[in-house]
Formats: C-alpha cells, sequence, structure tokens
C-alpha cells in the first residue's frame, strides 16, 4: 500500500494503466468483432484521453471513497488484510466501471439522444470484465511491480552482546 502521496499517485499511474488499456481493448474487440493484433496498438490512441480520465476520477474522488467504504466493510484488527485490498479493488471497479463507461459513451460512442441506454449498455458490458481484471490480473500485477519499486526495509533482529 502507498505510503505517501508520491506513491499513491505512482500506483495510481500504474493501475490506470493496466485497467484503463486493457478495458480499451476489450471495448474496441467488441465493436470490430473479435481480438486483432491491430487492437493492441489502437487502443493507445484512447488511451491518451481515457487515461487522464481515470486517473483524474480514481486519484481525487474514487478512490477516497472507496478506501472509505472498503474499511467500513472489513475489520482491519480481525480479518485478513488482503480481504481490504479485495473490498478497495470491488468497491473501485462499482464506482469507476459506470463513470469510465459514461465518458467512453460520450466521447467514442455516438449515442445521440440514445446515450442513456448506451451508457447502461456499455456499463452491464464493461463491469464483469473490469472486475475480473482488476481482482485477477491488474491488482495483483500493479501490487507486485509498486511492492517491487517500494520495498519496505524490514527491521533487522538486533543481536545482544549477551549470546
Amino acid at each position: 500500500m502507498p505510503k505517501n502521496k508520491f506513491q499513491e499517485v505512482f500506483f495510481t499511474v500504474i493501475m490506470v494503466f493496466f485497467m484503463v488499456y486493457a478495458m480499451i481493448c476489450y471495448n474496441i474487440s467488441l465493436n470490430i468483432g473479435g481480438m486483432k493484433n491491430e487492437v493492441l496498438l489502437s487502443a493507445f490512441h484512447e488511451l491518451a484521453i481515457m487515461g487522464p480520465i481515470a486517473f483524474i476520477l480514481d486519484f481525487f474522488i474514487v478512490g477516497k471513497i472507496a478506501k472509505a467504504k472498503a474499511f467500513r466493510m472489513v475489520n482491519i484488527e480481525k480479518d485478513n488484510p488482503f480481504h481490504l485490498v479485495l473490498a478497495i479493488s470491488f468497491v473501485s471497479v462499482i464506482f469507476m466501471c459506470p463513470l469510465m463507461s459514461l465518458a467512453a459513451t460520450i466521447l467514442f460512442k455516438n449515442a445521440g439522444s440514445e446515450i442513456i441506454a448506451v451508457w447502461l449498455e456499455t456499463t452491464v458490458k464493461n463491469f464483469p470484465m473490469a472486475l475480473c481484471w482488476q481482482i485477477f490480473f491488474a491488482g495483483p500485477i500493479v501490487r507486485a511491480v509498486f511492492g517491487a519499486i517500494f520495498r519496505e526495509e524490514k527491521a533487522s533482529p538486533v543481536l545482544s552482546s549477551e549470546e
């Protein structure tokens, strides 16, 4: 878990990249009828637009809400600490998926007067993928990368002179 603002920004940037890039690839694949190599490259164009939107939403709004709700759901003194990680991830997806689906609907779907229907359809299609991607792939990868970069120094045992 991030310990200061710099680490929070770094963690959020990495998470946004992994989540948004994957979700853009998923949505492009849905639109063109399947995954193709071209999707991997063309997703970077949308990432330049959707990435900053996701960062702003997550860092300034959703991240704070997710942590607050997760701490109410998990008793950190009794429960496994990983339950808190899962709760934060789950609540983040609950809020981020509809918000990011709305942004994508407005920016890329040309929904016109059907904006509400297209937004709801987009959210319903994205939610299972976003939740599974977050819990099983992006979350573990980002936590591993973050942990490797920001290793906590463990206190070394002090040997007493009496031994």
